[in-house]
């Protein structure tokens, strides 16, 4: 058999105690810190009263109810629009009522169009994956969320506003509703 010969362990000093307890409080700190990171910007909007999270990701508000039909891929919109960075920083914004095909926009703002009805105004988020993802664009940074105002005032069918704009070529006097003398859509917020 053996014998064990017990050897006394000396104390701890008071002041390595101190320590261990600090480092493990700041461990669980900094735990703390980024399981709240991944509450981004677009899970804490989600939980705010009226704001409605899409199947896409994309979260839209109703400013303005509007009534009637909305548009669809094949129509040409007639907006007045503010983009937004998180930031406050204005990026892009209508002056006067601009008309642009529905799918001539980043996939969000385009998925948000077709959810509006005429008269109405709502706000969208548009997640980096609905927008402009990894890419810079200008004064929007790689992976931004963007916010963007819009009221939509009208749209027509692509193809009406094409005939129309044949018949003012051929001597006719029209015009897209709400845009006197309105040329060739041009491309709206977050076009290719």
């Amino acid at each position: 058999m053996s014998t064990v010969t017990a050897v006394p362990i000396p104390p701890v000093k008071r002041s390595y105690v101190v320590w261990l307890v600090l480092g493990i409080l700041a461990a669980l700190v900094a735990a703390t810190a980024l399981a709240f990171q991944g509450d981004d910007f677009l899970t804490r909007n989600a939980r705010h009263k009226g704001v409605v999270t899409t199947a896409s990701g994309l979260q839209y508000e109703v400013l303005t109810p509007g009534s009637g039909a909305k548009p669809t891929d094949t129509d040409v919109v007639l907006v007045n629009y503010e983009g937004k960075l998180l930031d406050g920083k204005t990026f892009d914004k209508s002056q006067q009522p601009t008309p642009f095909p529905v799918t001539g926009v980043v996939p969000g703002f385009s998925e948000g169009l077709k959810l509006m009805p005429k008269g109405s105004k709502y706000r969208f988020w548009i997640k980096p994956s609905l927008g402009y993802g990894s890419e810079a664009k200008g004064p929007i940074p790689a992976n931004s969320v963007l916010q963007f105002d819009v009221e939509l005032l009208d749209f027509l069918p692509e193809q009406v506003l094409r005939q129309m704009q044949m018949q003012q070529q051929m001597g006719g006097a029209a015009g897209a509703p709400g845009a006197p003398g309105a040329a060739a859509p041009t491309e709206g917020p977050g076009g290719h």
